[in-house]
């Protein structure tokens, strides 16, 4: 099971022995939370963890904890962190613990990788709880922070602006719910998000100036657009970033163009090729006006620039930019990338 399925149950089963594998942290935490408020009824659930760090002890120490009865609770959690090495060196023992756990204690084993066809996890699968603490992508991705977004802070997060966050801040859940944060703190008492207070807040002035870039050169304005990538390499922004921004925007209206080719009208493959909706109408006033032809290559001239700027072109980044700003606003003749 993944982590985010077990933290959307209202009172999920807590096994006597919890395995927590994968690299996400923020989903890790989460989940000990999680475990611990669900087994220890006290005011101070601290007081009744008994933390190990798993390449410094070993498993008698853990066991005899598991075994001890707790002043402060009449229950107890023993979390080993970094657990690889003591599942390794203790699997057989491990293995006998879950056959016959104590029955008032959790055992929270905490690895960065888990194989699934070990004697061990099977007997886990069966007898205790083993959650997948991996990093969300795609829809699952976007998935979560709206439903984050509605769970812990009571706010509408439309599809488009959790897309839009994703690509701005990244995939770490951690840093995407700090986001989720300064927006919730941001909106005030607004009960929906939407793409303006994306772009207004998360990812800063550079972000902004990045969507300033790309709405001049969706305008035909290549003037400007040339003029606001000039203060983002001057700030020190990395081209390949700028890039992911362009591509972010471009690479849509190429997949929209193809689908147009194949006979789906323009303003439905905008749609499914995943435009904004407050943006499909200049987006198709942007695609009419550099002609079929000219969009028709736009993912060719994005891929070569990514390339070039990857080594295949000795030209500086600036200029590769340039080129591809001046490409997409139509302001040089077809081809000539």
């Amino acid at each position: 099971m993944h982590a985010t399925a077990f933290l959307k149950q209202a009172s999920p089963e807590v096994a006597p022995v919890v395995v927590l594998h994968g690299d996400d942290r923020f989903l890790k935490q989460q989940v000990r939370d999680r475990v611990v408020g669900l087994t220890l009824e006290t005011d101070d659930p601290q007081m009744a963890i008994s933390r190990f760090v798993g390449k410094e002890t070993d498993w008698k120490s853990v066991h005899d904890e598991l075994k001890t009865v707790s002043m402060f609770s009449d229950r107890r959690v023993a979390l080993v962190e970094e657990a690889d090495d003591l599942v390794s060196a203790a699997r057989a023992a491990i293995e006998k613990y879950v056959d016959a756990p104590s029955k008032r204690s959790v055992l929270i084993l905490d690895v960065k990788t888990w194989r699934k066809n070990t004697k061990l996890a099977k007997k886990i699968a069966t007898a205790g709880l083993e959650l997948e603490c991996a990093a969300l992508t795609g829809a699952k991705l976007t998935g979560w922070l709206v439903e984050q977004a509605k769970s812990q802070y009571g706010k509408q997060l439309s599809r488009d602006a959790a897309g839009l966050m994703v690509e701005l801040a990244g995939t770490s859940l951690g840093l995407l719910d700090q986001e989720l944060s300064k927006l919730a703190s941001f909106t005030g008492e607004e009960t929906k998000i939407g793409i303006d207070e994306v772009r207004r807040l998360v990812g800063g002035w550079k972000a902004e100036t990045t969507w300033v870039m790309i709405d001049a050169v969706r305008e035909g304005d290549a003037g400007t657009a040339i003029r606001q990538l000039g203060k983002l390499l001057e700030a020190g922004e990395a081209a390949p970033k700028i890039l992911g921004g362009i591509n972010f925007v471009f690479r849509k209206l190429a997949k929209a163009t193809e689908r147009s080719r194949q006979g789906v009208p323009l303003r439905a493959a905008l749609k499914d090729a995943g435009v904004f909706h407050r943006d499909i109408e200049a987006a198709e006033r942007y695609l009419r006006r550099i002609g079929r032809p000219r969009a028709e290559r736009m993912l060719s001239e994005l891929i070569q620039t990514d390339s070039n700027l990857k080594g295949a072109s000795r030209l500086p980044e600036r200029i590769l930019l340039e080129q591809l700003i001046l490409n997409l606003a139509g302001r040089l003749p077809v081809g000539s990338s």
